[in-house]
């Protein structure tokens, strides 16, 4: 392969505002500067970039790493939303997904004159894939825009084929399973385990944001993956027999090597003195260890009864656990049952609860952690196979039920808790319950226990850990393919 003359490239990299996006795409910042002579800029608005410039200071300690930070005010108040509100994880209800979206369209010109300014001038845009808009800025500045996926190919062909079978007269109820045709695995699926789409009348010239993203997708120059190839090399096959471009050059997370570099990813955690949880898990067994974490979209409340069934159910396995309790989780209520039942104190040297944040990446890779809680969004599945931990998956709305068939049925990494429906979006009722206790006890021991099934998981979670450190390594699969996501750049820079 000739060598790529990467002096003069500039790529420009745009995450939606929310931690799911903003978080690989400072990890994929990181990938691109271990290249000589190649600079990146972020642009975000004000207040995320708050919670990305340790890591970009970090970075630029070393000498060859270029990392630029651009911000542009985010338009909340335009949108009909209150100053200040500029993460997807802050709204406050489902009617507010909306107006975000528009407010994120009305950043369309304030980023294009921003890049006019840039220097070096832009050589590409690699954008969230929920940004269909920079296709325009991109075309307006003549040069490619990528589309970066944070859902995996596997979901993708999913979802993809799932939206052209018209379920809602193929299918009849929500509950009845049914085979997705033409997928490389039996696939079985019901509705009620179907992302529901956004609707059309939303954003930019009144069409919806899927509308606006299949429009897009067929104008950008490719997609870039946080995966990679060995891990689901049917799938990729498949997106690339259809014309699409594509390149695997996950997982980005393996690209935070000590341990700073993985407490900073995210916001800062939520235990004063992260030594508290670092000592905490050295005190423990080696693979013994569950961690329950949910996600961070506040959208995605998880009701006060299933809290508690949460909590009876880590105590009820036995096993020593690390449970991270969203904020917006934890109301008077649920603060009241954990004080009055003296649940702390009856898990006390065994259970360790965080409120708010938690070093998701740190916990995983930590050697006393043998199994994960998870509600199955890309970012933290990928970062559970990075670690070789199995997970008990518990999928709760978006593409989340798609990513459990990958992890159970596909890759056998994992067990279900059992869930069937998606959950309801925004507040929920108290006794709102989707697992019982029983059934968190149940896929605990599954996935811990010394029987055969527990065994297998494990070793193939294993597996699939040393494949993904060997693609990130340099020669390995996604090494090559930022190469060549490089290389590609430089050709469609030629072609101006």
């Amino acid at each position: 392969m000739a060598i790529l003359q990467t002096q003069d490239l500039h790529f420009i990299l745009i995450p939606f505002m929310s931690p799911s996006h903003i978080i690989p795409l400072m990890d994929l910042a990181k990938l691109l500067t271990q290249r000589p002579q190649l600079t990146v800029t972020v642009i975000t608005t004000p207040l995320n970039a708050i919670t990305i410039q340790s890591i970009i200071d970090r970075a630029q300690k070393s000498t060859h790493v270029k990392i630029g930070l651009s911000t542009v005010p985010f338009p909340a108040q335009e949108a009909g939303l209150p100053q200040g509100l500029e993460s997807m994880e802050a709204l406050p209800s489902p009617d507010t997904w909306k107006p975000f979206f528009i407010a994120c369209t009305m950043l369309q010109q304030p980023i294009q004159d921003l890049l006019e300014e840039l220097q070096p001038r832009p050589s590409c845009i690699i954008s969230s894939n929920v940004l269909p808009w920079t296709v325009k800025v991109a075309s307006n500045l003549k040069i490619p825009r990528y589309d970066f996926q944070t859902v995996c190919c596997f979901s993708l062909l999913l979802g993809q084929t799932v939206m052209r079978m018209n379920v809602d007269e193929t299918v009849g109820s929500d509950s009845e399973p049914f085979v997705v045709p033409n997928m490389p695995d039996e696939i079985v699926i019901t509705k009620s385990q179907i992302p529901q789409e956004t609707e059309r009348t939303g954003g930019g010239d009144k069409k919806g944001i899927v509308d606006q993203m299949r429009e897009a997708e067929l104008l950008t120059r490719g997609m870039v993956v946080n995966s990679f190839y060995e891990m689901e090399s049917k799938y990729v096959d498949a997106h690339m027999n259809m014309g699409r471009k594509v390149w695997c050059i996950g997982p980005v997370s393996l690209c935070n090597k000590d341990m700073w570099d993985k407490l900073e990813r995210g916001k800062k955690a939520s235990i004063d003195d992260e030594d508290v949880c670092m000592k905490w898990l050295d005190s423990m067994e080696p693979s013994s260890v569950i961690y329950a974490c949910f996600g961070s979209l506040g959208l995605g409340r998880i009701s006060e009864a299933q809290i508690v069934e949460i909590g009876l159910g880590l105590e009820a396995s036995n096993r020593p656990f690390i449970w991270t309790i969203k904020k917006k989780d934890l109301s008077s209520r649920v603060e009241k049952w954990l004080e009055e039942e003296k649940f702390e104190e009856r898990v006390k040297g065994r259970g360790l609860i965080m409120r708010g944040w938690a070093p998701q990446v740190l916990i995983l890779s930590h050697p006393s952690v043998g199994g994960f809680i998870t509600h199955c969004g890309w970012n933290s599945t990928l970062e559970a196979v990075s670690s070789g931990v199995p997970m008990i998956t518990w999928p709760m709305f978006a593409e989340q039920f798609y990513n459990e068939k990958l992890i159970v049925n596909v890759l056998k990494i994992g067990v279900r808790t059992g869930v069937e429906a998606a959950m309801k979006m925004g507040d929920v009722g108290y006794n709102e319950v989707y697992v019982s206790t029983d059934q968190l006890k149940k896929a605990i021991k599954e996935v811990m226990d010394s029987e055969e099934k527990g065994k297998r998981i494990r070793r193939r979670a294993r597996e699939l850990r040393d494949m993904a450190k060997k693609a990130t390594e340099e020669g390995g699969s996604s090494y090559l393919n930022t190469t060549m996501l490089i290389q590609d750049v430089v050709e469609q820079l030629k072609l101006k």
